[in-house]
């Protein structure tokens, strides 16, 4: 029978990958396209969708994208209810403590939300519309 011990990981390892760690938080964005009262209705974020610090030019990058489709797809909206999708970004530099949700698109009807205040977690519920 082989036995596996735990690796004993030197004090001085885990204190240099701490801050890699701190650098990397990642910030979750739980996004609410409220209910639409017509049929048919479709929707999509594109990539270029960031997180921009209002007290520095740092913009944080989507990275990740559940339930919502990714430019050039498109997700059905449901008729008349409201219709939420999870976006995962980059983290935010540690001394931000306001930001704006922005999609960078080439065309007109990019999301946009103003002033979202950072808080101790960094998820976040937000109302979109167009």
């Amino acid at each position: 029978m082989e036995v596996i011990t735990k690796p004993i990981i030197a004090k001085e390892i885990l204190e240099s990958l701490q801050p890699k760690i701190e650098e990397e938080k990642q910030v979750i964005v739980h996004c609410c396209f409220p209910a639409s009262p017509f049929l048919g209705n479709l929707i999509r974020i594109w990539n270029t969708t960031v997180l921009i610090d209002q007290n520095s030019s740092h913009k944080s990058k989507l990275i990740y994208a559940e339930n919502i489709s990714i430019y050039p797809y498109w997700t059905p909206i449901p008729f008349m209810k409201d219709f939420w999708f999870t976006l995962v970004f980059s983290g935010l530099p540690k001394d931000c403590t306001v930001f704006d949700f922005k999609e960078e698109i080439s065309e007109e009807g990019g999301f946009f939300v103003k002033s979202i205040k950072r808080n101790s977690t960094d998820v976040y519920r937000i109302k979109i519309s167009e």
